[in-house]
């Protein structure tokens, strides 16, 4: 008997010799519950989760993975030297687990629905199709010279072959570098030297919103600067022919000469599954770590429980694959469940403001998640646009990226959901690996308020701390928000920077886990996120450094220096407010400046990240030690001047009401 059949069978018998021996809610919702000592409601499996963190975990991690072995010691972690490591002595491989325990019970299933850019031509691959392009991506990467523990880099859109890349990558050992397609060449060259890469995937042109972007064009300037890189594989996403090198290859050409069996490698729990880079304080992007069987179960428990997945369902998440969003929910989750996933690949308006919707109805999507920042672009549009499409195979809506609004909250529920779809707001970030705060799981009839993130998932125990450090232990409370106690999807480093992961996530508060941004605990004990507590811009659920942009508007020839903040923004969550100040010789036009400086960051960056407004200003508000004072510029481009706070330190307090009145012309102007 093979492993896949083996492990499947246990599971199955242990669930009917569950439901056999407790007929319990808890046990149909969450069948190792049923070993659980006196577990007999959803609140009391979090306060076990949370008490028994070993116990628990381990019955997940034996009964919902694979294992080629099994593992000696659940978990060793020391939270204030940055260790965590979970699942020691286990083997596995991640591209088992998502495709081939599945293809021996359904290989016709679909795994994926590719919603392509042209609105109605979707594309569903069945779990036995993935496998083999998975396997003839695999070979090909081995045979041209990738071996276990070498990073590939993948820029590119959503598409099957995306998917494809990740695991390929996951099944001969080797970690992925997802890139978001919409970074620019310096961006990806950062990333692709950063993580050594020698292969990078590609597309020749990627097509949104009825738009095409020269991809192909972009790697080919971005390994300009990266020596390491050997080859990169092009996939033809269009007709268009691209120029190509010695370097490049004609990946679908190439697959079909591979074998359609690739042996999987025996990998460690802790060995590297990806890299994700993510924006920091700093100006220098950081590589996060996620390793192979702690962020896949959790990613897997997570897609299952927060939004209620069923077997059959189809679940659509519209997140990028560049984003953690688009890597636990869009793929690794829902194929570690053996689910159907969607992979969007356009826009929310295109060809108009009813395509989430009409993709519902089409493709019969019962959860739905995706971001406040389109929900509020989409209320703009009015009701018609949702009240066109068929709607009533939703059964879950989600928001992820940012805290949705109460009004856009209040529209998604009632327009969209039809007042019947639990809505849960959920909180995590690229260091979490997966959601660690939401509305669900709970008791079935337990409420729901708008808004909020509210309850902590299996095994997450979130603290408030006030500003000495000391955690705050009664509710209606505010403070820097942290995770008491490690779990299994968590980040474990920063790629060639360990010092700098333990600086940002461990060290402020010893023992805790660190995620640097605020929160409200209400009197009923529920959680609010109430932003980043660092110089981190989140638009649109992208995050970005105030730093990174600075380094780029800085770059300008004509600019002395600038001060990035971010601001409330109708649409976006938050927008990007530059205030820069020229060198005394330059006497350029401040319109034509203003366009050159938000195209230099488009290019630099991405799009997202270029200043909706930038302000000339002749100075910027400084401590006595040079320290700018941006906490003070957000109040004054808030319009809160009369809370800017204690400016004892400011080193020229005239400054402040230079700028303060220089943003009441310029706001006049808008």
């Amino acid at each position: 008997m093979s492993l896949i059949s083996f492990g499947s069978r246990v599971f199955r018998s242990y669930y009917l010799h569950v439901l056999g021996r407790r007929g319990c809610s808890t046990a149909a919702f969450m069948p190792e519950s049923a070993g659980f000592d006196g577990v007999s409601s959803r609140s009391a499996l979090h306060e076990f989760s949370v008490s028994n963190s070993e116990t628990f975990w381990a019955a997940l991690a034996r009964h919902r993975l694979s294992w080629m072995s099994p593992f000696h010691t659940v978990h060793d972690c020391d939270l204030s030297r940055g260790r965590i490591r979970w699942f020691e002595g286990g083997k596995l491989n991640v591209s088992v687990n998502c495709l081939d325990r599945h293809v021996q019970t359904c290989p016709e299933k679909v795994a994926l629905i590719w919603e392509k850019d042209e609105p109605g031509s979707e594309v569903k691959v069945t779990y036995r199709q993935l496998l083999e392009m998975t396997c003839r991506l695999g070979n090909l990467l081995r045979r041209r010279g990738v071996k276990k523990g070498d990073c590939v880099t993948i820029y590119m859109p959503p598409c099957p072959l995306a998917v494809a890349s990740m695991l390929a990558c996951a099944r001969i050992g080797a970690a992925h570098n997802v890139v978001f397609a919409g970074f620019s060449a310096d961006s990806l060259s950062e990333r692709i030297r950063d993580a050594q890469s020698s292969i990078v995937i590609t597309v020749n042109q990627g097509v949104r919103g009825g738009k095409l972007t020269q991809l192909k064009k972009t790697v080919d300037t971005a390994v300009q600067s990266c020596p390491n890189v050997r080859h990169v594989f092009v996939s033809m996403r269009t007709e268009n022919p691209v120029a190509m090198t010695e370097r490049d290859v004609d990946m679908e050409e190439e697959m079909l000469k591979e074998d359609a069996v690739c042996e999987p490698a025996a990998m460690d729990s802790e060995d590297v599954l990806f890299m994700l880079y993510t924006s920091g304080s700093t100006g220098k992007p950081k590589g996060l770590v996620h390793t192979q069987a702690g962020y896949l179960l959790y990613a897997a428990v997570t897609h299952r429980y927060v939004f209620g997945y069923s077997d059959g369902d189809v679940f659509g998440c519209v997140a990028d694959i560049g984003w953690i969003t688009g890597h636990s929910y869009a793929v690794y989750g829902p194929l570690a469940n053996g689910g159907t996933t969607v992979l969007f690949e356009s826009t929310p308006i295109y060809p108009d403001p009813g395509r989430y919707w009409e993709m519902v109805q089409r493709l019969k999507i019962n959860q739905f998640y995706g971001a406040p920042t389109a929900i509020r672009l989409l209320l703009k549009y009015g009701d018609q646009w949702v009240q066109k499409y068929d709607r009533s195979s939703l059964k879950t809506l989600g928001t992820v990226g940012e805290p949705i609004n109460t009004e856009a909250w209040q529209w998604y529920y009632s327009v969209v959901g039809g007042e019947r779809c639990p809505v849960v707001d959920t909180w995590w970030q690229t260091e979490t690996g997966g959601i660690c705060i939401a509305p669900r799981p709970s008791e079935p009839d337990a409420e729901i308020i708008p808004g909020m993130a509210m309850r902590p998932f299996f095994g997450i125990k979130p603290v408030l701390m006030d500003s000495k450090g000391k955690v705050l232990t009664s509710n209606d409370a505010n403070g820097a928000l942290c995770i008491a106690q490690p779990w299994p999807g968590m980040a474990r480093t920063i790629h060639n920077d360990h010092e700098r992961f333990k600086d940002t996530y461990c060290q402020q508060y010893p023992g805790y886990f660190s995620t640097g941004d605020g929160a409200h605990r209400s009197k009923d004990g529920y959680y609010q996120i109430t932003g980043r507590l660092d110089d981190v811009i989140n638009v649109s659920g992208h995050r970005i450094g105030t730093a990174e942009i600075e380094d780029v508007v800085n770059q300008c020839p004509e600019v002395a220096e600038s001060a990035v903040v971010g601001y409330s923004h109708d649409i976006k969550g938050e927008g990007v407010y530059a205030f820069a100040v020229l060198k005394k010789s330059v006497e350029a036009e401040e319109g034509v400046l203003s366009k050159q400086l938000k195209d230099l960051v488009s290019q630099k960056i991405a799009k997202y990240a270029s200043p909706d407004c930038i302000q000339f200003v002749e100075r910027l508000p400084k401590t006595r030690s040079g320290k700018i004072m941006r906490r003070v510029l957000r109040k004054i481009v808030e319009g809160d001047t009369s809370g800017l706070g204690d400016l004892s330190t400011v080193d020229d307090p005239a400054v402040i009401q230079e700028i303060i009145q220089s943003h009441d012309k310029h706001f006049r102007k808008q």
